[in-house]
């Protein structure tokens, strides 16, 4: 006989999803909008980009 999910659990459940989604949609928008300077050292020396 299968149970279904309490309230008591499924509220703290779909909260931890809304903040997880929430510090994602933060995360990429940040990365997408960065301004400044890219320094990278590889094989063919050092380059700097601004952003």
């Amino acid at each position: 006989m299968d149970r279904p999910m309490s309230r008591n659990l499924l509220y703290p459940v779909l909260g931890a999803l809304l903040i997880a989604v929430g510090a994602l949609g933060y995360w990429a928008y940040d990365r997408q909008n960065r301004s400044g300077v890219d320094i990278t050292v590889g094989g063919r020396g050092i380059s700097v980009e601004t952003r």
